[in-house]
């Protein structure tokens, strides 16, 4: 594996619209939205792609068959080399992967209800869910539940620092001033204390990937949905179509998405890379 200086990011350009599954953060990355990191199997015409998000998701694409470039990608998933300092959440497409993955990682990798007991070397199989917007659901949702009760106001550069957690905005974005400048939130307030935030992801042309954070003493109050739904209305105010996706075993997210009128479309294998 070789990492691609980022002037040479657009050689990744045309390989990516050919992926058929949410892949706006490896966008962000390759289009220099944030500071991520790729690699591939040649400098100048590279056919097998590996895109780094700084949130820690990761994006495996392109020829499955390269050895070479498969047997540096496994010393990596497995960090024999020290190479990362945290855990990262990969996705793979084409699914000829589905098959090229699990020979790689052999006996080392385990199913995620196995994983409280697999040694710190193993890679954890997850299944990420990516959903399509149903808008009819959503109106349907929003007239039985959405009454304008709560205190909600757009993000601003405050909220955004203030903001804690682990889904965040500055997880996403560069700083303040590129989220205000290029990205939309709205937060939830309980009697004046900031409890929620939803934001954009990754925002582009038409589509806004929705992101999530609800701090820790205000969970199980229900206040995300109604955040959520005044980012879905900017949405459709603006022509933008409402992107979700999440780990399946992540069920507060999942479900959330259901109530707010996303409907499963796509499983695929996640695989949380050993530390």
């Amino acid at each position: 594996m070789i990492e691609l200086k980022k002037e040479k990011y657009s050689l990744l350009e045309a390989p990516l619209k050919e992926v058929k599954i949410n892949h706006l953060f490896a966008r962000s990355v390759i289009e220099k939205k944030v500071d991520g990191k790729v690699f591939v199997d040649h400098a100048e015409h590279p056919k097998s792609f590996y895109v780094v998000h700084p949130y820690g998701m990761s994006l495996l694409f392109g020829d499955s068959e390269n050895k070479a470039f498969n047997s540096q990608l496994a010393e990596y998933c497995f960090n024999r080399q020290g190479a990362r300092n945290s855990f990262e959440w990969m996705q793979a497409f084409p699914g000829s992967w589905d098959t090229t993955l699990p020979e790689l990682f052999g006996d080392k990798l385990r199913a995620a209800s196995d994983a409280g007991e697999a040694p710190g070397d193993c890679i954890e199989l997850n299944t990420r869910v990516n959903f399509s917007f149903d808008h009819q659901k959503y109106l349907e949702f929003k007239r039985a539940n959405i009454n304008g009760q709560h205190e909600i106001r757009r993000t601003d550069a405050a909220v955004f620092e203030a903001m804690t957690g682990s889904v965040v905005p500055a997880r996403f974005w560069n700083n303040a001033d590129d989220f205000c400048q290029n990205g939309i939130g709205f937060s939830l307030f309980d009697c004046g204390r900031l409890a929620t935030t939803a934001y954009s992801a990754f925002i582009f042309e038409k589509e806004l990937e929705l992101g999530m954070e609800t701090i820790a003493e205000f969970r199980g109050k229900g206040f995300a949905q109604y955040a959520c739904s005044a980012l879905i209305d900017y949405c459709l105010e603006n022509a933008y179509e409402p992107v979700w996706a999440c780990k399946l075993s992540n069920t507060p997210s999942y479900r959330l998405a259901q109530k707010l009128g996303f409907v499963p479309a796509l499983t695929l294998p996640y695989y949380r890379l050993a530390l």
